[in-house]
């Protein structure tokens, strides 16, 4: 891993090329078709590690170009779930969504990310990060009409995630990074099962694993239900403790322009966190200064040799210039940073 102070990395998914779907759209539909599309796909990858490196972003990714969606192209490709067979679900108690039906025993028959994530090891020597869905926001997303246990289907999703990281992790991925936006809406579950799906998923790893759990991607109905939150965002104070138990070695976690209180980092001390620096609920890009003023907020909480400067989620929504410019102030912030640790 990267031995740099302060390594910046971005929480998942950047805007994609308008030539491969329509911009500022989440659930976008591909324009290319066939190989074409195969080709494009991988076309966006390169522009997007090119973007970040652009940027100075230290871990990289492959901002999410290859998927529509970052739960529900991983589901497409497993057995046991019918897209055609769609449930009107709400998720995370939030919004109405149209869902695929889980019919069967669910189970992946081949790798979903696994040539991708070896295309981007093949293009940098950087420290690469891959996101997958984690077992409970994955099963937020689907009707079940198969276990009939949200739990049930939880672990077997764990196993399939297992599978798919441990290759990750051959195919040279240094960080597998877990997304868990659920574990900020359903606390019980959380603590009676979330944590432990989460560790099932990750069993055998021995590179470095992330949990990222935010209030969302800048959309309508997520910003509706901050407001709705009150003065202080305590949502965390519920994972936290038992996080800080598990064997995952890095929290990501949202604190730009939000109302979490930032001592709540203390429950998670002896973990790596990735600070959200980035808002990615607004077009206006945040000065370095800004970014620089959060991340020395946090370092009250956590050593410096345990922060990851990062953006509060994925920034799919956005467009791509304002992305652009959110990750070059990300990369200016925590250069300030950097330069004050070692005055």
């Amino acid at each position: 891993m990267t031995q740099r102070i302060l390594p910046t990395s971005t929480a998942g998914s950047l805007p994609k090329p308008s030539w491969l779907a329509e911009p500022e759209k989440l659930w976008s539909p591909w324009k290319l078709q066939d190989q074409e599309l195969v080709d494009g796909k991988l076309d966006a990858l390169r522009l997007s590690l090119h973007e970040q490196q652009q940027a100075g972003i230290d871990i990289v990714s492959d901002g999410e170009q290859t998927r529509q969606h970052f739960v529900t192209t991983f589901i497409e490709h497993l057995d046991g779930v019918d897209f055609e067979k769609r449930e009107t679900v709400k998720i995370r108690d939030r919004y109405d969504a149209s869902v695929p039906s889980v019919v069967g025993a669910v189970s992946r028959q081949k790798p979903v990310f696994v040539e991708d994530a070896k295309f981007l090891r093949s293009l940098t020597d950087q420290p690469i990060k891959w996101a997958l869905p984690g077992p409970m926001t994955m099963i937020d997303t689907l009707y079940d009409g198969h276990y009939k246990s949200r739990e049930k289907l939880a672990w077997e999703f764990a196993k399939i995630l297992n599978q798919e990281a441990r290759e990750l992790e051959a195919a040279g991925v240094d960080i597998i990074q877990f997304d868990e936006p659920a574990f900020n809406v359903f606390f019980d579950e959380v603590n009676d099962w979330g944590v432990a799906t989460l560790e099932r998923a990750l069993e055998g790893l021995k590179c470095e694993t992330a949990v990222h759990i935010c209030y969302g991607y800048g959309i309508k109905a997520n910003t509706d239900w901050k407001k709705t939150l009150g003065s202080e965002w305590r949502q965390y104070e519920e994972a936290f403790p038992k996080l800080q138990q598990s064997k995952i070695d890095i929290v990501s976690l949202e604190c730009q322009n939000s109302r979490v209180p930032m001592d709540l980092i203390e429950l998670i001390r002896g973990k790596k966190v990735m600070v959200g620096a980035i808002d990615v609920a607004t077009n206006v890009i945040e000065t370095p200064e800004q970014v620089a003023d959060t991340l020395r907020k946090a370092l009250q909480f956590v050593d410096a040799d345990k922060l990851y400067p990062s953006t509060n989620c994925g920034m799919a929504p956005l467009g791509r210039e304002v992305a652009r410019g959110k990750l070059k102030a990300l990369s200016a912030g925590a250069e300030i940073i950097r330069q004050e640790l070692t005055r």
